[in-house]
């Protein structure tokens, strides 16, 4: 299965998507946005699925949404009938000219080719303007959820180590502007965690017979494990954000 292939794989669950998925906290979208706060603000959420991050921005600015997938689409706008959302990819933002004081990216970087998407969001962005871009994942500090990815043993999914940071490729339009990490703990219980899991890409690309193998596999680890086997616990997540910020004279697109 090709990364793109798993790229497109989200719309056939884009239901599922927007009602199991987390949000972002409020504090990691604070401090991406923080070298651009004070102001009315432009902000584009890139790849935006079904509108995830879009909700914690709407207190924030002006928000325009930008997602590829049709059935995403959809359902953030029925999400969200007040957002300007437009059909469009990271390679080919929709959008005038240094038209956004930020533009922030949720669960979705690692799909974009690389280079087309940071001349496209250099290109969007004003001079000094913000590049954010948010993950949610689990807490790789916590026992039993290193133990969950052992148990199950799917493909294709790698728990990020306690030690790694997550950081952008070099790019000459951008300075590095660092990286922090905000706790995002979900309530959940143990069905409501495999109806996230079945929302993520290695699920939705998975032969369906293998697939709920492994989910047998992990309801009976977390059966036995004391912290979640009442059934209601909550899912130790971490959100990791990277910041760049738009140099005063970026290098313009194909340049």
């Amino acid at each position: 299965m090709t990364t793109s292939s798993r790229a497109r794989s989200f719309g056939a669950a884009a239901a599922a998507y927007a009602e199991h998925r987390p949000g972002y906290p409020a504090d990691a979208v604070d401090w991406a946005l923080a070298p651009v706060a004070g102001g009315p603000l432009r902000l584009l959420d890139l790849a935006a699925g079904t509108g995830k991050l879009t909700e914690g921005l709407l207190t924030r600015g002006a928000v325009t949404a930008v997602e590829p997938d049709p059935a995403m689409l959809a359902q953030l706008r029925a999400r969200f009938p007040g957002v300007d959302a437009l059909e469009g990819s990271a390679e080919a933002i929709p959008l005038p000219d240094a038209s956004f004081d930020a533009v922030l990216v949720g669960q979705a970087w690692h799909w974009f080719d690389t280079d087309r998407a940071f001349a496209e969001v250099a290109r969007v962005l004003r001079p000094g303007g913000v590049l954010a871009v948010l993950w949610n994942g689990d807490d790789a500090h916590v026992d039993w959820v290193r133990g969950m990815y052992e148990a199950g043993r799917w493909k294709s999914t790698v728990i990020r180590r306690p030690d790694e940071e997550p950081s952008l490729p070099t790019h000459p339009a951008f300075t590095p502007d660092g990286f922090a990490q905000f706790a995002n703990p979900i309530p959940t219980t143990v069905d409501g965690l495999i109806a996230t899991l079945r929302t993520h890409s290695w699920a939705l690309t998975t032969d369906p017979a293998e697939r709920e193998v492994i989910f047998d596999r992990i309801r009976a680890y977390l059966a036995a494990r004391p912290e979640t086997a009442s059934g209601e616990f909550d899912h130790p997540l971490v959100t990791d954000v990277v910041r760049a910020v738009r140099r005063e004279e970026a290098p313009s697109p194909g340049a």
